[in-house]
């Protein structure tokens, strides 16, 4: 079982940067002779290759003959984040969002480069914009949690995984495809996350997804998992022996 482990995902949004490489030495294609549609199809080719830098110079060049296009301003932020300029990213997320005020996704791209700056209640306004526009995505919801987790707003960021795994059981079983996760430093951090993981997990009375997150913060340390046994969340599978297995019950004195 995979977490989503701090893209924005992303959650759950980890950057995996890539060099110019052998891209660049291909011949380029002519970007003044092709049209709005060719560029943005050489653009999003070039994306899914990792040429970052032929996907900005192809975006960009749409842009100059369709301005006010939100969907070529979000992948241009998309390809300037990839290329790991948060500065550029950010701008033409607003961008993007500023002309499509209901542009949810542009909206939660720009609290995920909040995110990665470590601006976490910035990263939370932001998501809970993209939330309001868009409930039942549950990336948004995953990402909203992320940044009142970093905020160590840990009811709050069960709130939200909670609501994800209403809206996706998987959604922290697999990588984020759209957005980012957190991204988790200190192995106290994480095992406090899978902490709060077990618990919407147990709330929604999955066992075994509550059992692999007990596990988890097990080996990362975590201090009081007997709280298993006093926390309300766990109340349904507390009598399931594989529970026991992993958090011995608390000794009578």
């Amino acid at each position: 079982m995979k977490y989503a482990t701090s893209k924005l995902t992303l959650l759950a949004m980890l950057l995996t940067l890539c060099g110019y490489g052998a891209a660049a030495q291909q011949e380029r294609p002519n970007l003044s002779m092709m049209t709005v549609a060719e560029l943005e199809k050489t653009g999003d080719q070039a994306r899914a290759q990792k040429d970052y830098y032929l996907a900005i110079d192809c975006f960009k060049a749409a842009i100059s003959k369709d301005r006010k296009n939100a969907v070529l301003n979000n992948k241009l932020g998309l390809s300037y984040l990839k290329n790991n300029d948060l500065g550029n990213a950010r701008m033409f997320f607003e961008r993007a969002s500023k002309l499509n005020s209901k542009f949810a996704d542009a909206v939660n791209n720009v609290g995920a480069v909040d995110y990665m700056k470590k601006d976490y209640g910035r990263a939370a306004k932001n998501f809970k914009k993209a939330v309001a526009l868009e409930e039942t995505r549950a990336t948004f919801h995953v990402n909203l949690g992320a940044a009142w987790f970093s905020q160590k707003k840990f009811e709050h960021a069960m709130a939200e995984y909670t609501r994800a795994m209403e809206l996706d059981p998987d959604a922290f079983r697999t990588e984020s495809k759209a957005g980012i996760a957190a991204q988790i430093a200190s192995p106290e951090e994480r095992a406090q996350y899978a902490y709060i993981l077990a618990k919407a997990y147990a709330k929604r009375g999955d066992v075994e997804g509550c059992l692999q997150c007990l596990k988890k913060a097990k080996e990362d340390g975590y201090r009081n998992l007997a709280n298993v046994y006093k926390d309300e969340e766990f109340s349904q599978i507390r009598g399931n022996p594989k529970l026991q297995e992993v958090v011995p019950p608390p000794v009578s004195k």
